[in-house]
């Protein structure tokens, strides 16, 4: 298996959000969320960028903007769903070989990362890539809201996902790392992923990406040096802004 050639990003994005209503529109220095979002995303160079809508009003902030929006189901389950069904509409011939999931709401994410969650797919083995941070402040360490990545890196930037979970792993001396949730799939991949019924382990943890790891497919872990800020409140809303005013 080659390394992807022609990939794509897709950004999915729903209005539904019981702490910040409207979130992907939620206003930046003059800009919905979800726009910052996607400019971040096409900074990356990585290939085209669409934005998966599951509202129009998303479509049209993105369409106002010069971006791609591609209109999905609203009751999709997950994002990952979301993802497939705007690139079987977008790319109904599979040109695109790989597909970058970025979640819509990291309006500061750094495109170096996302550029680096695509870079593990040179290696043939992997079907699934994704990031995570060493964990610095002792309150995560036991936190189930943080995901842990379970992978020895060594002195590597790279490594394979042993597992992933909420409780505090693994047990012992030495680092633990924040799982942060961007993925790169390859094509064939992501659309056995979706094909797949929720299993065990992913019910159990609520985590998506055991039911790879449950069905033998192979994530990759790449190192990347902090945790995105996710807006998920009104006040993470405030501190998106403050950073991308002093980002300038």
């Amino acid at each position: 298996m080659s390394a992807p050639r022609n990939p794509v990003v897709v950004i999915p994005a729903r209005m539904a959000s019981t702490r910040l209503p409207n979130k992907p529109l939620a206003d930046i220095h003059g800009e919905a969320m979800i726009v910052h979002v996607w400019r971040r995303a096409v900074e990356a160079e990585i290939g085209p960028v669409i934005v998966a809508c599951a509202e129009q009003e998303i479509a049209d902030a993105i369409s106002n903007a010069g971006g791609i929006a591609v209109l999905t189901d609203p009751d999709l389950p997950s994002g990952s769903d979301r993802v497939h069904q705007a690139l079987s509409s977008f790319d109904p011939l599979k040109k695109h070989d790989a597909v970058v999931n970025v979640q819509g709401d990291l309006p500061t994410i750094d495109a170096a990362d996302i550029r680096a969650v695509f870079n593990p797919l040179s290696d043939p083995a992997v079907d699934i890539a994704t990031l995570a941070a060493i964990i610095r402040r002792d309150e995560e360490r036991n936190n189930p809201n943080v995901v842990k990545a379970v992978a020895a890196f060594g002195n590597l930037r790279v490594a394979r996902a042993l597992y992933f979970t909420r409780a505090t792993a693994p047990h012992g001396d030495g680092p633990l790392y924040h799982h942060i949730g961007l993925y790169t799939y390859r094509r064939a991949a992501l659309d056995r992923f979706v094909s797949l019924p929720p299993a065990e382990l992913e019910v159990r943890e609520r985590l998506e990406q055991l039911r790879a790891l449950e069905n033998g497919m192979v994530i990759a872990v790449a190192l990347v040096d902090g945790v995105p800020l996710g807006v998920d409140t009104p006040e993470d809303l405030e501190r998106a802004r403050e950073f991308l005013a002093n980002r300038g």
